[in-house]
């Protein structure tokens, strides 16, 4: 049977890598890309003459297809769009937005559009905007995240009934068998962000890193709701903001605690006290740091190993 995902962005594995903001520069992406999957740079912390350095450095680090995640709601979007177009990127996930906004201009260059979702309603129109392809997002996942929270158990599978597109699945998945899982539930291809943050070439503080070796189940929360719900790590950043949610602060006031920068002074620069750092709710299955290869190697293997043992049963 044809894997839809696989042949739409000529990979060998359907194992995409979230573009994580901070986290998802061109050695991450070209690692990705060489073992098989497929790598995205992530764009949203990038400046425009930054992302085109990304770029090239991550066409001369590999051969294998790889594209760029761009952020609708970043203000440098538009600038973005442009420098994806000038260095004649192939693939774009597009999120955070209406994908309307730019499909059809990625479209008319031959560039394969995946559109990020977190609802069958936003999926339909990502598939009347002309997209390739959606990514099934449920709320486990680390970053920006639906306000309808979501299970990624629920969320493929209705992706999957209301858009005849092939669907990704993402939230929650960090190993071959939640993989295995995800394709059963209809989805072709699964794409991991938290699993790739916990990964030498991610370019993200090794602060960071660790700290995600760190966290148990319930030790990350979906916030800041009345702005862009994102899951972030409870530490005192956290813990500043959930109370000034909970005590009925404004968002006017909210974005003012939330001051400028607070994702790079936690993702970048490592201050895991009071910097933002956003992360799934799969950390709590991750005990070690791998090479980003490894890891997608790794995750075939598993998910092969139990697709085996899952035909061996017998109901």
């Amino acid at each position: 049977m044809e894997n839809r995902i696989k042949t739409l962005f000529g990979i060998r594995y359907p194992v995409i890598q979230g573009g994580m903001v901070w986290c998802a520069g061109w050695e991450l992406a070209a690692a990705v890309s060489e073992a098989g999957g497929l790598g995205l740079i992530g764009s949203g912390s990038m400046s425009s003459d930054e992302l085109r350095r990304q770029i090239r450095a991550c066409r001369r680090a590999t051969r294998k297809p790889f594209g760029v995640n761009l952020p609708l709601m970043n203000a440098k979007a538009e600038s973005h769009l442009d420098v994806i177009l000038q260095e004649k990127v192939g693939i774009v996930f597009t999120s955070a937005g209406d994908p309307s906004r730019y499909t059809s201009r990625l479209k008319a260059e031959n560039v394969r559009v995946c559109h990020v979702v977190s609802s069958s309603r936003f999926a339909m129109k990502a598939l009347q905007a002309g997209v390739d392809a959606v990514v099934a997002e449920g709320f486990e996942a680390g970053g920006h995240n639906g306000r309808e929270e979501t299970t990624t158990m629920v969320l493929v599978p209705a992706v999957c009934r209301a858009v005849n597109i092939p669907v990704i699945a993402a939230g929650g998945i960090a190993t071959g068998r939640q993989m295995l899982a995800a394709f059963a539930l209809g989805a072709e291809g699964v794409q991991m962000g938290t699993r790739f943050v916990a990964s030498r070439e991610a370019s993200c503080h090794e602060n960071f890193k660790k700290k995600v070796l760190e966290l148990g189940e319930g030790d990350t929360m979906l916030a800041l709701k009345s702005l862009q719900p994102v899951r972030l790590v409870k530490n005192e950043f956290f813990e500043e903001i959930h109370w000034a949610e909970t005590h009925g602060v404004k968002p006017r006031e909210l974005k003012r605690l939330l001051g400028r920068g607070r994702s790079r002074k936690g993702m970048l620069e490592g201050n895991i006290r009071h910097g933002e750092l956003e992360i799934g709710e799969v950390s709590a299955l991750i005990d070690e740091i791998k090479g980003a290869g490894e890891i997608v190697r790794e995750i075939i293997r598993e998910f092969e190993k139990e697709l085996n043992r899952m035909k061996s049963l017998h109901l």
